[in-house]
């Protein structure tokens, strides 16, 4: 017969040994293995990237079709261009200091870009709102960063309409458009997923100053439309005449055998925000107000 205290050990012992093995049965029975789509170790996959170019694809449809979004009006531009003010108070800066004083007189100089962008959205926006109560038309569509981007988004929130910012997961600093519709705000990592919805839902697009992202959607918007592969008829305006004609020798590729006379009717140049309205507004009368939605 065990003495009472080495009893009270020995019943101590079986009663943990029979609470751990209960919890190892338990923690096997237990065992949850998650479903496929919640799997984030395989999503991130590379076995899983169709699955994510497809997402890139239906979220924003739904969301798209959710706040009725029927089309937009794209711009593009520079996200190096300042507001009037941010330039003038980084002049001031320069002045003080005695360094950066040219670049800072330049930028106040590329602020203009800036505010037509700005006073353009903001136009555009309130034309757009008068159009249909029921779906939402022509929405300004810019890529959601800073420079040309934020005034665009900027003058359409001013005229207190939804607007839309399609950003991309590059490795600069992220930066916070804080005039894009939160609600109409996605973020993309894939490049040609991003284009496809710029293209796909646009009716119009205005090119201001830009570099080389500039450029690249430029040109790329121009060859659907010479293909063919863009139907749809829509105005193409490319917003400082004089920066267009410094930076591409248009005359130079029909001289060259390049492209072709009548490839230069695809887009049209201006320097004025009231020239810009009207070859907007009238291009989306006549070619794009019967047509609701997203087309190629």
């Amino acid at each position: 017969m065990l003495r009472p205290h080495l009893a009270g050990i020995y019943i101590l012992f079986i009663t943990a040994r029979y609470t751990l093995r209960s919890r190892w049965i338990l923690s096997q029975s237990s065992h949850h293995q998650p479903k496929a789509y919640q799997d984030q170790r395989f999503i991130e996959s590379r076995d899983a990237r169709s699955l994510r170019i497809l997402a890139e694809y239906l979220e924003p449809l739904s969301r798209f079709e959710r706040h009725g979004v029927k089309d937009t009006i794209v711009f593009m531009g520079s996200a190096r261009l300042l507001s009037r003010e941010a330039a003038e108070a980084a002049l001031a800066q320069a002045e003080a200091s005695g360094e950066g004083i040219d670049a800072a007189r330049n930028a106040l100089a590329q602020s203009v870009h800036y505010e037509a962008a700005r006073a353009l959205a903001f136009r555009l926006t309130k034309w757009s709102k008068t159009l249909d109560r029921n779906d939402r038309r022509f929405v300004v569509c810019t890529g959601g960063g800073p420079g040309i981007m934020e005034a665009a988004n900027r003058g359409a929130s001013e005229a207190k309409g939804l607007n839309v910012g399609l950003t991309i997961s590059i490795p600069n600093d992220e930066f916070d458009n804080p005039y894009v519709s939160r609600e109409l705000h996605f973020h993309f990592h894939y490049f040609f997923m991003r284009k496809f919805w710029f293209v796909y839902l646009a009716k119009a697009v205005v090119l201001f100053p830009g570099g080389f992202g500039t450029l690249d959607e430029m040109f790329e918007i121009l060859t659907l439309v010479q293909t063919g592969k863009m139907r749809k008829r829509m105005p193409i305006v490319l917003f400082g005449a004089k920066y267009w004609d410094e930076v591409i020798n248009f005359d130079a590729l029909v001289r060259a055998g390049t492209i072709s006379a009548g490839d230069l009717a695809l887009f049209q140049r201006t320097d004025s925000v009231d020239e810009a309205y009207e070859l907007i507004t009238r291009g989306l009368l006549e070619d794009a107000i019967g047509k609701p939605g997203a087309v190629l």
